[in-house]
């Protein structure tokens, strides 16, 4: 039966997508929001969604909708908040809704720090490709998906069974700081690792590991709880004892890297050649495969669409390639992300001189206190450099940091570091003829620096 929801801030990457999802459904769907960036302004526009004007009209809430999706972006004295709640209406936050939508299904959940936008995104890329009837959440754009999110009703006779969605550790709304990951109750939860993140959520470190052993915690009778046993603090949440749930510890899936491209190497001695590289997409994969097995998928039938899942969007994506030389862009921008897209590249390259930037745009990145995590994580760049926009710190309200502040949190004395994008592009070209591959990491933009102009 159709419905009326209506978004407080339905201008974000996910919230935009699950309004599409609705809408698409036959569903009733109004929004708000105070600004809408391209993709999503576009997108919604061409579905009739993009609100009319941009701002909070209280007005626009009535007793006649089933409900409000409150998203992130908005804060907590938002008007049209207030108005929901004076009216009493149903108010859902985005992982709440997802749970209420799903409550009839098998929810599969991908959580950790680092990966499970690309694990669940090969779950998906294998599923589709074996003809499954499955909804999903994922964080990412991927090749031959329209949406980030898929709903089917549970009544529909095409109802799909079973849902996998990317549980993120980030607050669920302006009124509830819960992780969102806590909301799914999953009956399949795999964690990919833990490395301290969202400093701004969880000021400590025993406070943000918290978040996953609760979500460890309440898995279900009969629960099946995946995780990387070669991440040490994660292999003690994992192998604690819970009554009725199942333990699946995975490690990085055999492989072997020759002429520039990876294989992943089988039981029976096959071959199965990658789109993908790097020892974190080894454990990806393996992830990904423990879970499609649980969904009854073979391994064959794994082995045969992994071959073609080319990655997430902005995951080691190629933006340039030459005869001679290769420009990769990825979102890469904690830590440990850092650290393991660095080595991955160096892995796949050897014998190439790598150039690694990343810009520091996160709240987190740009925490003085937090800087010290980042030691040592572009060691394995020939050449390395860190971008950061001293606005944004600004913005952000946060304490200022200096170049010289970056070089040792970083540990690495010969670390250039760059405050002004045009600075930044002197240098890519001026290394134009030293390096072969150049690796360029953020969430952000580098201050709107085009990467197709990284060489020239």
């Amino acid at each position: 039966m159709p419905q009326a929801y209506h978004f407080i801030a339905i201008g974000g990457s996910a919230m935009h997508n699950l309004a599409m999802a609705l809408h698409q459904q036959g569903h009733t769907i109004t929004g708000s929001d105070d600004e809408i960036y391209d993709p999503a302004r576009t997108r919604l526009a061409q579905r009739g969604l993009l609100p009319d004007q941009m701002g909070w009209f209280p007005d626009r809430l009535h007793a006649g909708l089933d409900g409000v999706i409150l998203g992130m972006h908005a804060r907590a004295d938002n008007p049209e908040l207030a108005r929901a709640q004076e009216l009493g209406l149903p108010i859902f936050s985005y992982p709440e809704f997802i749970y209420a939508q799903s409550r009839q299904k098998q929810r599969v959940v991908i959580a950790g720090s680092h990966g499970k936008t690309t694990i669940t995104s090969m779950i998906l890329h294998v599923l589709k490709y074996n003809n499954r009837q499955f909804d999903y959440l994922v964080g990412a754009q991927i090749d031959g998906f329209e949406t980030m999110v898929k709903l089917t009703g549970d009544s529909d006779a095409s109802g799909a069974p079973v849902i996998v969605i990317e549980g993120d550790e980030y607050a669920s709304s302006p009124i509830d700081r819960r992780p969102k990951f806590l909301h799914y109750q999953p009956h399949m939860a795999l964690i990919s690792g833990i490395a301290w993140d969202h400093v701004n959520i969880y000021p400590t470190y025993d406070e943000y590991v918290d978040q996953f052993e609760l979500l460890a915690d309440q898995m279900p009778k009969a629960g099946v709880l995946l995780f990387d046993e070669t991440d040490n603090l994660l292999d003690v949440i994992g192998e604690k004892e819970r009554p009725d749930v199942q333990k699946v510890p995975y490690d990085a899936h055999p492989h072997l890297i020759r002429d520039g491209r990876t294989y992943l190497t089988t039981a029976s001695g096959t071959e199965v050649p990658l789109q993908v590289f790097g020892l974190h997409n080894m454990k990806n994969i393996a992830g990904a495969m423990a879970v499609c097995d649980r969904l009854g998928v073979s391994d064959e039938q794994f082995y045969e669409a992994i071959q073609t899942f080319a990655g997430a969007a902005r995951r080691l994506e190629t933006v340039v390639q030459t005869d001679t030389q290769i420009v990769y862009r990825d979102f890469a921008h904690a830590p440990s992300k850092v650290e393991a897209t660095t080595e991955a590249v160096k892995a796949q390259f050897p014998d190439k001189r790598l150039l690694a930037c990343v810009e520091l745009h996160t709240f987190s990145s740009l925490n003085k206190a937090f800087l010290s995590q980042y030691e040592h994580t572009l060691d394995a760049a020939d050449i390395a450099a860190v971008y950061y926009n001293a606005h944004t710190l600004a913005i952000k309200r946060l304490e200022p940091i200096s170049p010289d502040d970056i070089r040792a949190a970083f540990n690495k004395p010969d670390l250039a570091v760059f405050t002004e994008t045009a600075d930044l592009t002197n240098f890519l070209h001026q290394n134009q003829t030293t390096a072969d591959v150049f690796l360029m990491m953020s969430s952000g933009t580098f201050g709107g620096l085009d990467l197709k102009n990284v060489i020239r």
